[in-house]
């Protein structure tokens, strides 16, 4: 609320507070994919659909897919914070919309772009949160659920998938540092560590 009433109705504005000639991609498509939880990715859909049945989402939800819309899919963040402001339960107007405009990278910080498919790995592990929204998915094995794009042509059949909607966007652009280098890298010690302490004790 300081930073709302540091910035006033700029928070509103298309570059928010970070000025600049950020240029917004006129997609209603993309829009629409995101906002009904059809984008081929699953740890954005769940929440997507979450929000939509139920007016709630974690904040680690919202984190994410605000950073998926406008860094992801290029769409005017705030198309997105319209969205939470006519669904969200516990809206806040200046929580909203000051968040919305950070997921942007429009703040006075750092930019914070989210791997979605690492953090659906990380907070999603088994995968039983995608599984609760997103029926489509329900019977695919945990090696396919975060990357669903990932199986034959038979095995989304073999696993009643087929309805599910292929990625809007190339997955490529979320592929991990090589080498354990970097955020992925991070990941991979986390899982490695976790490995590491589910193995008996002799």
């Amino acid at each position: 609320r300081f930073f709302a009433a540091k910035h006033g109705d700029g928070i509103f504005r298309r570059t928010a507070v970070a000025g600049g000639q950020r240029k917004w991609a006129d997609d209603p498509q993309k829009f629409e994919l995101w906002a009904t939880g059809r984008t081929g990715y699953p740890l954005v859909d769940a929440n997507m659909r979450e929000l939509q049945a139920t007016g709630f989402m974690s904040n680690r939800g919202r984190q994410n897919v605000a950073s998926f819309l406008a860094l992801d899919l290029d769409v005017d963040w705030r198309r997105g914070a319209d969205l939470f402001e006519s669904f969200l339960i516990d809206y806040d107007v200046t929580a909203n919309w000051g968040n919305w405009l950070m997921a942007a990278g429009l703040g006075t910080g750092r930019v914070n772009r989210f791997n979605v498919i690492r953090q659906s790995k990380m907070y999603d592990e088994e995968g039983a949160y995608i599984r609760h929204w997103i029926p489509e998915l329900a019977e695919v094995p945990t090696q396919f659920i975060h990357q669903p794009w990932m199986m034959s042509s038979s095995e989304r059949e073999w696993f009643h998938a087929e309805a599910y909607p292929r990625p809007c966007v190339d997955p490529n652009k979320f592929r991990e540092t090589p080498e354990g280098k970097g955020k992925g890298g991070n990941m991979k010690r986390k899982q490695a560590r976790k490995e590491e302490q589910r193995k008996p004790r002799s």
